[in-house]
């Protein structure tokens, strides 16, 4: 599977502000920034996620997420502090 083919998979499914998914094989890394997410715990964020997904994983196309889901506040707070290491 490639990250194209996740990417379209959470743009059908959620809606969201930004997307960014990369890798290759069956592991991948998901950036989901939406209000979707606002006022869920982290375990929640990650279901939302897996939702659209789970399919793939369960034929193990999609063995590995390393998931970030933000509101769009938390996602401009963790850019500012990137820019500050």
């Amino acid at each position: 599977m490639e990250a194209i083919e996740i990417k379209v998979i959470l743009e059908k499914s959620l809606t969201l502000d930004e997307l960014h998914v990369k890798g290759d094989g069956s592991y991948f890394e998901v950036i989901a920034v939406g209000e979707i997410f606002d006022g869920m715990s982290r375990v929640g964020k990650q279901q939302i996620i897996y939702g659209p997904l789970m399919k793939y994983i369960k034929t193990n196309a999609v063995h590995a997420l390393n998931i970030k889901a933000l509101t769009p506040i938390e996602w401009l707070r963790d850019k500012e502090l990137m820019q500050l290491l």
